[in-house]
């Protein structure tokens, strides 16, 4: 489960980089957005999960 939520907040990171440089391309903005948002949910649950 680690592993899958640093691969996409990588992939969220690069997409909203392209989203930023890149005009015409938009939607890589907000899908980088969704991404990053929901590997930060994996990473909460995870944490919470430990925790308790």
């Amino acid at each position: 489960m680690p592993a899958l939520a640093i691969v996409l907040l990588i992939i969220g990171i690069v997409l909203l980089a392209f989203g930023l440089f890149v005009e015409a391309v938009k939607f890589l903005l907000w899908l980088g957005i969704v991404i990053i948002v929901i590997a930060i949910i994996a990473w909460l649950m995870r944490y919470i999960r430990r925790s308790s």
